[in-house]
């Protein structure tokens, strides 16, 4: 009778310990769950986003291994998704991939979430629930030191410019159109294809967000943060624009809640010190 009483106990433990970390639908997190007896939190990005993520040949600073790949991401999306894994009991899981699949991705239950840089606008949460900012973000312009627009003191000194930026971002379809007679060039498909298209001389500016024109700047020191910020004559974007979110599939509250409650034991210079931590370490070419 012992027996059979200390393994319903075991089973009931076993359950709960699974049902800890990502959506009930994911059958890939279960099975592995499964395995080795560790929930699993499954975690998109494109590990070629510096400094939110990027990819690197070891696991120098804490990196974690790539799915399905010899290689390991690191940066501030990782850094933020081993603290939530943690504070979860799960093990965490990355999954590398295009910024175009992460949505889909959350959506039919492939993975459990993406950190991934995700602004968190009014289209995207019409098909993804987002947790709380994890990371608060202005909208700044990346020109070369050396160039035309270098001494441009806000956004109507960058009138004709030629310019550009990353497909399927704010930066992309809201900044860049209030540029008065701009030559807006076709999206890039990545943050390192637009900083490319920058460095190349093929664009005069991009405009991006702060952590992204920061670690542009490491790996290409003639490139030149403009921030307007502090003026008048700046992009005129909503907190949308720069609350960077978590996404989880629709109706997953309990995931959502989960994550929310270890983002609240945070602050805003915990965001900061970390992205810091991660501008710092980032690789200078990917």
């Amino acid at each position: 009778m012992k027996r059979k009483l200390i393994g319903v106990i075991l089973m009931a433990v076993m359950v709960c310990s699974l049902a800890a970390c990502g959506s009930k639908e994911t059958k890939e997190t279960k099975a592995d769950a499964d395995k080795s007896g560790t929930p699993v939190l499954r975690v998109a990005m494109e590990c070629g986003y510096a400094p939110y993520n990027w990819t690197q040949s070891d696991d120098s600073n804490g990196a974690v291994p790539i799915e399905d790949s010899k290689d390991y991401a690191y940066g501030y999306d990782v850094m933020m998704a081993k603290k939530i894994a943690d504070k979860l009991g799960c093990e965490l899981q990355i999954v590398k991939l295009d910024w175009d699949s992460l949505i889909p991705a959350v959506q039919s239950g492939t993975v459990d979430c993406v950190i991934a840089g995700q602004s968190i606008t009014s289209d995207r949460k019409e098909m993804v629930d987002f947790t709380e900012p994890y990371y608060y973000a202005s909208i700044v312009t990346l020109v070369k030191s050396d160039g035309k627009y270098a001494d441009a003191k806000g956004i109507s000194d960058l009138a004709g410019a030629t310019c550009t930026s990353q497909l399927g971002t704010i930066w992309y379809d809201n900044c860049l159109p209030q540029l008065k007679d701009a030559n807006i060039q076709p999206a890039q498909e990545s943050a390192p294809a637009m900083l490319v298209a920058l460095e190349s001389g093929r664009t005069d500016l991009v405009a991006t967000d702060i952590p992204t024109a920061k670690a542009a700047c490491v790996a290409y020191p003639d490139l030149k943060i403009l921030d307007f910020t502090d003026t008048d004559d700046n992009y005129k974007v909503s907190d949308e624009d720069i609350n960077i979110g978590i996404s989880v599939k629709k109706g997953n509250t309990e995931l959502t809640d989960k994550i929310n409650s270890v983002l609240k034991e945070m602050t805003t210079e915990d965001f900061d010190s970390m992205m810091d931590e991660a501008i710092s370490v980032q690789p200078l070419s990917e």
